[in-house]
């Protein structure tokens, strides 16, 4: 009994965490969140040794990748949006070639479409969702997990094409420090610290400090359009998390805040002003305060009950400058929900809650023509059940309802199935099918489309929905004395209902309206993994998307999005692990461009069309006792998009396009770092 609280103890603190984060965790008869997470403890000891920085979950119904904090250090990785360089399933391309926001792709769909999550609790949403990936620092990030398909529906109901929970380190492990810098030949520069304190000696009351400061303070304009090829970018972005225990009780709870300045446009001396208008500018300021508490009880010890209360809310402050345009957005947000799990007999599990999420969005804008106010306010009150049956985690079927009511869209039904099938120690088979919602902010979400000249026309949104069905094909092959790892699957999702981003129908107006037509991507991905040398482990994917979407009565392939990508990535640390190679190659396919429009001599702007193009980045990384050096190099093939912003001679007309971006705008870049530990936690 006193070894099942332990692990219920250490359960409950992440607070349900959903079980994919469990990656490497050992079979149990039932998968309580308790049981799990206590496995957590036991699975950092073995993911933090070489050749287990990433893994994929075999005792889960879903479909997940769980990757260690070692595995993000194979690279630069000063944020989440950089922390996918190795992996084959997720994408990272920057929005457009002004504001530096990126975007995440998972399943041939935008990042829109994925739930983000930080230790199971919904983050960085509507206003803050351009910049998300920024927000996160690759230094504090334990571990990260990515679940393909639909997701448990514990999380709420907006999971289309996936999900991805960020886990932060933890205030009650070890007391120690951690001190990072990096540099790079862009001149940006970022320092993380973190330190952990237990107060008066005692583990049962620890807090943790984390902080991060980026600076990027060139107007580098290596393709001479005049245009700064990458925003100067100042962020400061504090933490304070805390974590008490008494008897059954648990508790977690912290602070952040973000104050970020991002500016960019026509550099002076390198572009010529037009007359009467000076120089084009872009300035976006965000302002981000947020604030999270996670409760959690242990009802019953011998049958995994547990009672949890999570609660997170925030604030946040944008005012942004597109030229003549404006932007400037106040959204707070509120999420609650309340859960309770336990397992019944030996193969058997059910999970029940209810939820809350409330969003408020007050937005003054000018795209053009006249000053506007728009003022959003959306309550949803939800609440699911989910029962799981694993047998000895050879088979296990997971099935899930939620019901929620939008004060805006009525109500919503959020049905959800997993079923895993291990046939035996080689093969194992998953299916999951089941339906997500989101309701959109088309300007909140989607605000660096104001740098575009075009005449920008937004309907009224709909809330948006998506079936998505898939399969999943896992084969761990033993090979002369090591394991081949080889996972196939197929990912289809459609659309009933969907906010759809318009090039094409006017090629002078940008259209965010609502789909009148067909919208599905297909997606099918082979990777294989395999120590080919002693500390020498070799990645190779390969994946194909077909996406398509209507647009002006037209089903064409979604622009700007590459129709498949190969990859190879190696990883080679020497027998004393104190050298570390690193080295990953991409090759992403071509793509469709949006409909062009002519121009006065009768010529095309742009083609129709991009071409494939090629990515390396590598590493090399020096271990010491109590700190590491690396240095590196990204886009070492050099490839750059060779137009990047069109008609940038005249940035205040209608023909100014700076958001077809499918390629890096940079050349080869060069890093060096430190990465300092005094404790443990490294």
């Amino acid at each position: 009994m006193t070894h099942n609280i332990r692990k219920l103890h250490t359960a409950a603190i992440c607070m349900l965490v959903p079980a994919y984060a469990m990656a490497q965790a050992p079979n149990t008869n039932h998968a309580t969140p308790a049981d799990t997470l206590g496995h957590a403890t036991q699975l950092h000891e073995v993911v933090v040794s070489k050749g287990m920085m990433t893994s994929r979950r075999l005792s889960g119904a879903e479909n997940s990748l769980y990757i260690g904090r070692d595995e993000l250090f194979k690279a630069a990785c000063c944020n989440l949006g950089e922390s996918f360089v190795t992996n084959p399933s997720v994408d990272v391309n920057y929005s457009d070639a002004t504001t530096g926001a990126q975007q995440i792709k998972l399943l041939g769909l935008s990042g829109t479409y994925v739930q983000l999550l930080t230790e199971a609790q919904p983050a960085y949403r509507g206003a803050a969702l351009p910049y998300q990936l920024s927000y996160i620092p690759g230094n504090w990030m334990k571990s990260i997990q990515v679940s393909k398909g639909n997701s448990s529906v514990k999380n709420g109901y907006e999971a289309m094409t996936g999900q991805i929970n960020v886990e932060y380190l933890k205030p009650e492990e070890d007391t120690g420090a951690d001190l990072s810098v990096y540099g790079n030949t862009m001149t940006r520069l970022v320092t993380d610290a973190d330190a952990n304190f237990h107060i008066r000696g005692n583990k049962n009351l620890s807090t943790e400090l984390l902080g991060h400061f980026e600076n990027n303070w060139s107007h580098h304009d290596g393709n001479g359009d005049g245009f700064q090829d990458e925003p100067n970018v100042r962020q400061y972005n504090l933490q304070n998390r805390w974590y008490a225990k008494a008897g059954r009780y648990l508790f977690h709870g912290g602070v952040e805040m973000i104050h970020e300045k991002r500016s960019s446009g026509q550099v002076e001396g390198h572009a010529q002003a037009m007359e009467d208008m000076g120089l084009y500018h872009i300035g976006v300021e965000n302002n981000h305060y947020g604030a999270y508490m996670k409760h959690a009880f242990i009802t019953d010890a011998a049958h995994g009950g547990n009672l949890a209360l999570m609660g997170r809310m925030s604030m946040h402050q944008q005012d942004a400058d597109y030229g003549l345009r404006t932007y400037n957005v106040n959204e707070k947000n509120a999420n609650a929900q309340l859960m309770y799990e336990t397992g019944i007999g030996s193969d058997h599990n059910l999970s029940a809650g209810l939820s809350l999420n409330y969003d408020y969005l007050h937005q003054d804008y000018n795209l053009g023509d006249a000053p506007a106010r728009l003022i959003v306010s959306e309550t949803t009150p939800g609440g699911y059940a989910q029962y799981t049956f694993n047998h000895h985690n050879r088979l296990i079927a997971m099935a899930g309802l939620r019901v929620d009511h939008s004060n805006v869209y009525g109500t919503f039904l959020t049905p959800r199935f997993h079923l895993k099938w291990q046939v035996n120690n080689v093969l194992t088979l998953r299916l999951s099918a089941g339906k997500g919602y989101r309701s959109p902010h088309p300007l909140a979400e989607n605000n660096y489309l104001l740098a575009s000249g075009r005449q920008i026309v937004v309907d009224e949104p709909q809330q948006e929905a998506a079936w998505n069905y898939g399969t999943t094909i896992a084969l761990y092959v033993p090979v002369a004395g090591n394991t081949l790892k080889i996972n196939a699957e197929y990912y289809y999702t459609h659309f009933t209902r969907q906010l759809v981003i318009d090039y094409d129908s006017d090629p002078h107006t940008l259209h965010l309206t609502n789909l009148n037509g067909r919208s599905y991507s297909h997606t099918i991905q082979v990777d294989a993994s395999y120590p080919v040398a002693q500390g020498l482990d070799v990645t190779a994917a390969y994946r194909y998307n077909l996406v398509k979407s209507t647009y002006g009565g037209q089903r064409l392939w979604k622009p700007l999005q590459s129709r498949y990508k190969a990859l190879v990535s190696a990883s080679y640390h020497d027998p004393l692990e104190l050298w570390q190679l690193d080295a990953t190659f991409a090759l992403n396919g071509g793509g469709r461009l949006p409909r062009p429009y002519t121009t006065s001599d009768g010529t095309p702007s742009w083609g129709t069309h991009f071409r494939a193009y090629e990515n390396l980045t590598a590493q090399v990384t020096r271990h010491f006792r109590h700190f590491s050096l690396y240095i590196g190099g990204e886009n070492l093939t050099n490839h750059k998009q060779k137009q990047p912003i069109i008609g940038a001679d005249n940035p205040w007309a209608h023909t100014f396009e700076p958001t077809l971006v499918y390629a890096p705008i940079t050349g080869i870049t060069g890093y060096i770092g430190i990465r300092i530990n005094i404790g443990h936690r490294l």
